[in-house]
């Protein structure tokens, strides 16, 4: 029923695809990430960016806050990177799976791209959905 479906309608069912693994991914990073020590995290980088250009003229005082910026960007890739690690034998199964039926569609050369653009689209409503930082 589902390879009929994607045989008729390659280009539909591609975006549903997409759409639903933006949202299997966007729910694994609701449930797993610590959101609020990552907005505190970015917030602090935004500020270190905003003070750094105040003192573009004074390179001790940007080592100094370059320092406490790679603290935070390390912190913010910790954070995310339990989420990436738990949804990435998933989404390879699914790409596997993905790549072998499209292969037989109208669509065989450009699936991806429709993948990529619809599951962009579907990352960023999910996102906000579920207030993502």
């Amino acid at each position: 029923m589902i390879i009929e479906f994607i045989n008729a309608q390659p280009r539909t069912s591609i975006i549903i695809i997409s759409i639903l693994v933006s949202f299997f991914i966007s729910l694994i990073n609701f449930f797993v990430l610590d959101k609020e020590k990552m907005r505190t995290s970015r917030a602090r980088q935004k500020e270190l960016q905003q003070e750094m250009k105040k003192y573009k003229d004074n390179p001790a005082k940007i080592m100094e806050m370059q320092k406490e910026m790679m603290t935070h960007v390390g912190d913010s890739f910790k954070h995310s990177l339990k989420p990436m690690l738990i949804t990435l034998i998933p989404i390879l199964l699914v790409f596997s799976w993905i790549r072998g039926v499209f292969l037989e569609t109208t669509i065989a050369k450009t699936w991806f791209w429709y993948y990529l653009v619809s599951a962009i689209a579907g990352s960023l409503v999910f996102r906000k959905l579920f207030k993502l930082p």
